[in-house]
């Protein structure tokens, strides 16, 4: 099995800690941490202070990526959370508040001041804050899927 520090420093990481970090700066013309080399952003954001997950594209997307503070939150190790659907991250009677959230990020690019419950592995039921949420979007204008960064949370 491959440990995690080895698969952060897998060229397909490196290139999608560029693309959460580019596309991010490109829709909300903020910075998601201070400029950090191409080959250490994913690093960066692995061991940011806030929460930061990712999903790919398709009808019931899975997560692709959570940093260590998502890890924590969700009680999740790495392999089992990459293979969760991102609706199964929310509560089943928010998962349509969740769609439509979704919904609006794919129409406007990314969303700000976000709140919501979510649930980790063990049930432990916690609401995010300020959470914002954004597209994946290359260079060339290819959607790759959606990423969420939340700093604060609250244990229910």
């Amino acid at each position: 099995m491959t440990s995690r520090p080895e698969l952060l420093s897998a060229p397909s990481y490196i290139a999608h800690g560029e693309l959460v970090y580019q596309s991010f700066a490109t829709l909300t013309g903020k910075a998601l941490l201070p400029q950090v080399p191409g080959q250490e952003i994913i690093s960066a954001i692995d061991q940011a202070p806030f929460a930061l997950v990712s999903h790919g594209i398709g009808d019931d997307p899975i997560f692709n990526y959570g940093n260590q503070v998502a890890l924590t939150l969700f009680e999740m190790e790495w392999e089992d959370f990459i293979a969760l659907p991102s609706r199964k991250s929310a509560e089943p009677l928010k998962r349509d508040e969740r769609q439509r959230l979704l919904q609006e990020v794919s129409a406007k690019g990314y969303i700000d001041h976000y709140s919501g419950v979510r649930i980790s592995s063990t049930g432990q039921r916690f609401t995010i804050n300020n959470a914002i949420v954004w597209n994946l979007i290359d260079k060339d204008g290819s959607l790759h899927g959606q990423a969420a960064m939340f700093p604060r949370w609250t244990f229910l």
